[in-house]
């Protein structure tokens, strides 16, 4: 991603790095994805503590669930979503960098990995678009599925690892205090509000996003990718 921003002008520099970039894939050669449709188990995630957004700005809002979808069949389907923003990835914009992953069960499915349009002065802003980017595709995950006819659980879980981003989403009396993230800051609450999204913190060294926005070696992705990968 960081390099197709140089196909117009490549440089000796981007091959040196393309070399770097096949060295690393390399010592993955043996992993590959493997299908596994048991759901996860979230018995031990706490649910998110219910706040009354009734009388908040965004009232009593509800998921958006098509009339003239089929009736689901098949075994229920729970989605799992981690996202998370690396500031200023890009150091001639300072724009930032946009990564989400999205689970089916226990199944890698999708992999989003952007540079975001906007260059935000702090990592809040930027782990805030990236919520608004993943909320998004999970509004278009859902939709998909019960199209295709699969049940899909009511209850999503997305986790990101920027503490002050997650209570700011999920507690209705927090305040925005930059006014240009304020589309991003309602979108992902009036999300919170309908209540089908059970949004988590989760540390930064266990969240599989940070393989799609960070420089990382072989000994820091190595742990993180094993778990969902299949490999002999």
């Amino acid at each position: 991603m960081t390099l197709s921003s140089f196909r117009a002008q490549p440089r000796q520099g981007h091959l040196d790095r393309i070399k770097r970039i096949y060295g690393f894939l390399c010592r993955f050669r043996h992993f590959k994805l493997r299908f596994r449709v048991d759901e996860p188990d979230y018995s031990g995630i706490p649910k998110m503590q219910e706040y009354d957004w009734e009388h908040s700005v965004y009232g009593n809002p509800t998921e958006d669930i098509p009339a003239d979808a089929p009736p689901p069949l098949g075994k229920r389907i729970v989605l799992t979503h981690y996202f998370d923003a690396n500031l200023m990835h890009d150091v001639l914009s300072g724009k930032a960098v946009t990564g989400v992953v999205h689970f089916y069960n226990k199944t890698p499915v999708d992999w989003y990995c952007k540079k975001q349009s906007t260059t935000e002065t702090a990592t809040y802003g930027s782990e805030f678009l990236a919520c608004r980017t993943c909320f998004e595709q999970i509004i278009d995950y859902r939709q998909y599925l019960r199209y295709l006819g699969a049940p899909v659980y009511k209850t999503d879980y997305a986790w990101g690892d920027n503490d002050a981003m997650i209570n700011s989403a999920t507690i209705p009396d927090a305040k925005l205090h930059k006014r240009h993230n304020i589309l991003s800051f309602h979108f992902v609450r009036s999300m919170i509000a309908c209540g089908y999204i059970n949004l988590q913190h989760i540390k930064s060294e266990c969240n599989i996003a940070d393989i799609l926005t960070k420089h990382w070696g072989y000994q820091s992705t190595y742990e993180l990718i094993r778990p969902i990968f299949h490999f002999g």
